[in-house]
C-alpha cells in the first residue's frame, strides 16, 4: 500500500483547518482521522456558550471564505455573540463537509515510526495505514487535570467537567464545583438554573471577570491599541499573544511570566449575572475528599467541611503528550519534550522528522494562543508553508 503524504489525527478546529490548507496547497494525499468536532459535542455541556469572541472562533481555509458569516449565509443559522456551543459544532461540521468530505471517522489506536521515511498507523478496526508525515491534532481530553485530593474517588462521585454532555443528571442533587475559570462558572450557572444545590469552591481570593471596563475594549481606537482581535490576555499582552512568531522569540523567562497571566482563570462578563444566586466560597481549597456512603465528604483548607452528592472538577487541563494513548513508547522517547510539551520548530515539527503537533501541545513553543480556536489560522498557514517548502526542495519523501 502506497503511503499517504500526510495523516492528520483529530478532526477538531486545528485538524480540519490544517487539512483545508494542505489539501489546497499542492494536491497532497491527505487522510484525516477522527469524529468531527467531537470535543465540542461530547465533552462540553449542552447549553454552554463560547467565551471567545466571534473574531476568535473562525476555522481557517486558505482563502478565508469559510468563516462563521459564510456558514450563517449558507445554513440560515444565526451567528450571535456569545456563540452557542451547538452552533459552533454545527459550523465545524459544515466546514468539514466543504474541506474534508472524505474524512475517516475511525480512531487511531497506535502510531509507530516505521523507518526514516514513513509512519505506521493502526486503526481501531485493525487496518493499517502508512503515512510520510503525521500531524497530531487530537485535542485536550486526555490532559484533563484531576487534583491529588480526588484521585482515589470513583468517577461516579468526582468527575471532570469534560466527562459531561448533559448536566441534568445532577438536577435536585447537591454538587460542589471546583474551579474558577469559564468552565467552572458556567457549569455552576447551568446547574443552578436546573435546580441543583450548587456551591463553587475557588482557591483564589476572588473570582476574576473579563471586560470589567467594557469601554476599554469597544471604544476605538483605544480598544484596538490595547487588545488584539482574539482578545486573549490582558491589555498589551494580548498583542504579543496574538503574534506567536514574536511571542516565541521572547526570552523564555518572559514567556513563562506572560503565558500564565494570559490564560489565568476568569469568567466572561455576560456570565456574571447568572452566577448571582450561587454560593461561591473563595480563598480555600479542598485538602481531602473521602467517600461516605453514597456521598463525598470534603475538608477545606479553612477547616470547614462539606457533604455533597458529587464533585464536578472544572480544574482545567495539563498538557502531557505521553497521555495520548496512540503514541508508541519509542515515538515518545524520540520526541524532545519539556514538562510534557513537545519542542517544535517554526513549522510545528517535533524532533522526530515528519511528526507535527497542533493545538495546546504547541503552546510551549508558540504561546497561549495555541490553546484557543483563534490560533488555527496561524498554525495552519505556518505548518503548510514550512511543509511545502521542504516537499518542493526534497520531493514528497
Amino acid at each position: 500500500m502506497r503511503p499517504c503524504d500526510v495523516a492528520i489525527v483529530g478532526a477538531g478546529p486545528y485538524g480540519l483547518s490544517a487539512a483545508a490548507h494542505l489539501i489546497a496547497a499542492d494536491g497532497l494525499n491527505i487522510r484525516v482521522f477522527g469524529e468531527p468536532m467531537s470535543f465540542w459535542e461530547r465533552h462540553m455541556p449542552t447549553g454552554m456558550l463560547l467565551r471567545s469572541p466571534l473574531e476568535g472562533s473562525h476555522l481557517s481555509d486558505p482563502k478565508g471564505a469559510l468563516k462563521l458569516q459564510a456558514y450563517q449565509a449558507a445554513s440560515g443559522a444565526a451567528v450571535t455573540a456569545p456563540l452557542p456551543l451547538q452552533r459552533f459544532a454545527g459550523y465545524g461540521r459544515w466546514f468539514q463537509s466543504k474541506t474534508v468530505p472524505d474524512l475517516d471517522s475511525r480512531k487511531v489506536d497506535t502510531i509507530e515510526k516505521r523507518d526514516d521515511s514513513t509512519f505506521q498507523l493502526s486503526l481501531e478496526d485493525g487496518q493499517p495505514c502508512e503515512a510520510r508525515r503525521v500531524i497530531i491534532a487530537a485535542g485536550i481530553v486526555p490532559f484533563a487535570w484531576r487534583p491529588p485530593a480526588f484521585v482515589a474517588l470513583p468517577r461516579s462521585l468526582a468527575s471532570h467537567s469534560c466527562n459531561h454532555q448533559d448536566l441534568s443528571v445532577f438536577a435536585g442533587k447537591r454538587v460542589a464545583v471546583v474551579g474558577a475559570g469559564q468552565s467552572a462558572l458556567e457549569s455552576a450557572a447551568l446547574l443552578h438554573e436546573m435546580g441543583t444545590d450548587v456551591e463553587l469552591l475557588v482557591r483564589a481570593p476572588r473570582v476574576r471577570w473579563l471586560w470589567n471596563r467594557p469601554w476599554v475594549h469597544t471604544f476605538q481606537p483605544i480598544g484596538r491599541m490595547l487588545y488584539a482581535p482574539p482578545d486573549v490576555g490582558q491589555a498589551g499582552i494580548s498583542h504579543l499573544v496574538a503574534r506567536p512568531n514574536l511571542f516565541r522569540r521572547l526570552p523564555r523567562w518572559i514567556q513563562n511570566s506572560l503565558g500564565p497571566r494570559a490564560i489565568r482563570a476568569a469568567g466572561a462578563a455576560w456570565l456574571r449575572p447568572r452566577c448571582q444566586g450561587i454560593r461561591i466560597t473563595t480563598g480555600c481549597e479542598v485538602t481531602s475528599a473521602a467517600t461516605v456512603g453514597q456521598r463525598v465528604k470534603l475538608t477545606l483548607s479553612d477547616g470547614t467541611e462539606r457533604r455533597v452528592d458529587h464533585v464536578l472538577l472544572a480544574t482545567g487541563y495539563r498538557v502531557d503528550i505521553s497521555r495520548y494513548p496512540f503514541l508508541s513508547k519509542n515515538l515518545l522517547g524520540a520526541t524532545n519534550q519539556i514538562s510534557g510539551y513537545p519542542v517544535l520548530d517554526a513549522g510545528f515539527e517535533s524532533s522526530v522528522r515528519g511528526l507535527y503537533f497542533l493545538g495546546a501541545p504547541a503552546a510551549w513553543s508558540f504561546g497561549p494562543l495555541m490553546r484557543f480556536v483563534a490560533g488555527v489560522d496561524f498554525a495552519s498557514r505556518s505548518l503548510t508553508q514550512k511543509m511545502m517548502q521542504r516537499i518542493r526542495s526534497n520531493g514528497r519523501s
